[in-house]
C-alpha cells in the first residue's frame, strides 16, 4: 500500500485495510512491543499497545486543532475496509493522539498503527492495519543508559519561586482565581533512551495510572479526562495534592489534612466546576460526587471527584465522539486555571517555556468514536537520549511558594524513576 502525502507533517494512505482478531493472552503487553517508538495507553494490565505507522498527522496551531484532527480520521477511518471480529471499545481502527496544551503552539499529533494489541474484560486481540506488521515480541533488544545527568531547565528554582508569588498577586487583587503553573527539568542519558523501559517502570510502580506513549511523549497519568463508551461517559477530576507518609498513622493524617484544606478544596472545586459546566449541556444526564475523595498514589495523594454521565441524542452517544468531548473539556481548571482566558496569558506571561503536549490531552480513539483521554501529567518529551520533564501545581490565593515548590518536585519523581531505576 502506497501511501500518499499530503503535506510534510501528514502520512495519509490511500486506503486502509482494517484486521481485528481474537488471540489468546499476550500477558504483559509492554513486553510485546518489538519497537523502542511505542504507542501505549495502559492501566492495571489492560489497554492498547501499538507499534509502526500506518498513518499520521501533525496539526498546526488553532482552537479547531481538534476538530482538524477529528475531520481527517474520519474521513481516513469512512474509507477504511475493517474486518473487526472482536468488536469491543479499542478494536478494529483505532489512533493515539496528544494535543498541545496552548491552541497557539503546533505538534499535536494522531498515529494510526500498523498493530495493536488490546486488551479488555478478559478478551484480547491483535488489529493489523495497511497490510502485515513486524510480530509481538522484544524483536529489538531493551536498552537501559548506563547514567542520566540533569540539567535545569527554563526557570531555576527560585525564579519559578517568584513567578508563583506574582500569580498570588494578581489572584489576590481579583484577577483570576487561579492559575496552574509548571516548570519543566532536563535530562540527558549515556544512551538513546528507550522507551519500552519507560513504560514498563511506570506501568509496574503506578498500576492506578493509566500509563501513555505518543510520538515521544511518556508518562503515567492518574487524570481521567474523558472516557466515552457508546453514549456513556466518565471522569476523574484531580486538584489538590499531599505527599505520602513514612508509615500508615503519617499518611493517615496527610490524608486528612488534605481533605480539609481551604487552599486544596478551593483549586479542586474550580477544576470540578469547569468539568461540569463543559459536559452538562452535552448529556441528558450528568451525576457528579458529592465530595472529593482521596487517591493515593506511590507518592502523592490528590483529590478526586468521579463524574459520570450519558450523552443527549438520537443516536448511541448522539453526536458526540470523544474527539469532540476532549475539546469541549479542555482546557480545564486543573492544568489551566479560572477563568481560563487569563489563566492562559498568565501562563504565558510567567512559565518562561512552551509547555508542548504537556497538560494536553492523551489517549486513543476509534472508528466508533469511543476512546479514553488523559491529561498528559507526570511525563516527559522523549528525542533520542534526551528528556524534557514536567510538572506544576494549582496556585490559588492562599498558595505558598515553597510549597508549589516542593509539590512540583514530587511530580518530577515518577519520570526521574523511569528513567533511573
Amino acid at each position: 500500500m502506497e501511501a500518499g502525502q499530503g503535506n510534510a507533517g501528514q502520512r495519509t494512505p490511500d486506503r486502509l485495510a482494517v484486521h481485528t482478531v481474537p488471540v489468546t493472552d499476550p500477558g504483559d503487553l509492554v513486553s510485546r512491543l518489538p519497537q523502542p517508538a511505542a504507542l501505549a495507553w495502559i492501566r492495571q494490565g489492560e489497554g492498547l499497545a501499538g507499534w509502526g505507522e500506518a498513518a499520521r498527522v501533525t496539526l498546526p496551531a488553532g482552537e479547531d486543532r481538534f476538530t482538524a484532527g477529528e475531520k481527517w480520521l474520519r474521513e481516513l477511518f469512512d474509507g477504511a475496509t475493517i474486518d473487526d471480529q472482536v468488536k469491543l471499545p479499542g478494536s478494529g481502527a483505532v489512533a493515539f493522539g496528544s494535543f498541545t496544551f496552548d491552541s497557539a503552539c503546533d505538534g499535536s499529533v494522531l498515529v494510526v498503527p500498523r498493530a495493536v494489541l488490546g486488551r479488555r474484560a478478559g478478551q484480547a486481540w491483535l488489529t493489523t492495519i495497511g497490510g502485515p506488521a513486524p510480530p509481538a515480541g522484544p524483536a529489538r533488544p531493551w536498552t537501559v543508559p548506563a547514567e542520566v545527568r540533569w540539567h535545569d531547565g527554563s526557570l531555576p528554582a527560585p525564579d519559578w519561586e517568584q513567578a508563583v508569588s506574582t500569580a498570588v498577586s494578581r489572584i489576590r487583587a481579583g484577577d483570576l482565581g487561579k492559575v496552574v503553573l509548571a516548570r519543566d527539568l532536563f535530562a540527558t542519558a549515556s544512551d538513546d533512551i528507550d522507551v519500552r523501559v519507560l513504560l514498563h517502570r511506570l506501568a509496574g510502580r503506578y498500576p492506578g495510572c493509566y500509563t501513555f506513549a505518543v510520538a515521544g511523549l511518556v508518562g503515567a497519568t492518574p487524570e481521567l479526562l474523558i472516557r466515552r463508551q457508546d453514549a456513556d461517559i466518565s471522569s476523574l477530576v484531580l486538584a489538590g495534592t499531599t505527599p505520602r507518609g513514612r508509615d500508615a498513622a503519617e499518611d493517615a493524617s496527610l490524608g486528612a489534612g488534605l481533605l480539609s484544606s481551604e487552599k486544596d478544596t478551593e483549586e479542586h472545586q474550580y477544576a470540578v466546576a469547569d468539568v461540569r459546566a463543559a459536559l452538562a449541556p452535552l448529556c441528558d444526564r450528568l451525576v457528579v460526587d458529592a465530595r472529593p475523595s482521596l487517591l493515593r498514589l506511590a507518592n502523592v495523594q490528590h483529590l478526586a471527584t468521579g463524574i459520570t454521565g450519558r450523552l443527549a441524542g438520537p443516536a448511541p452517544g448522539g453526536d458526540h465522539s470523544v474527539l469532540s468531548l476532549v475539546a469541549a473539556l479542555h482546557p480545564t481548571a486543573a492544568v489551566c486555571g479560572t477563568p481560563a482566558e487569563v489563566a492562559m496569558e498568565l501562563i504565558r506571561d510567567l512559565e518562561g517555556m512552551d509547555r508542548g503536549r504537556y497538560a494536553g490531552p492523551v489517549g486513543w480513539v476509534d472508528a466508533q468514536g469511543n476512546g479514553e483521554w488523559g491529561i498528559a501529567l507526570r511525563c516527559a518529551e522523549v528525542d533520542g537520549a534526551r528528556a524534557r520533564l514536567f510538572a506544576g501545581g494549582g496556585i490559588v490565593a492562599g498558595s505558598d511558594p515553597a510549597a508549589e515548590l516542593a509539590e512540583a518536585q514530587a511530580k518530577f519523581r515518577p519520570m526521574q524513576f523511569a528513567l533511573e531505576a
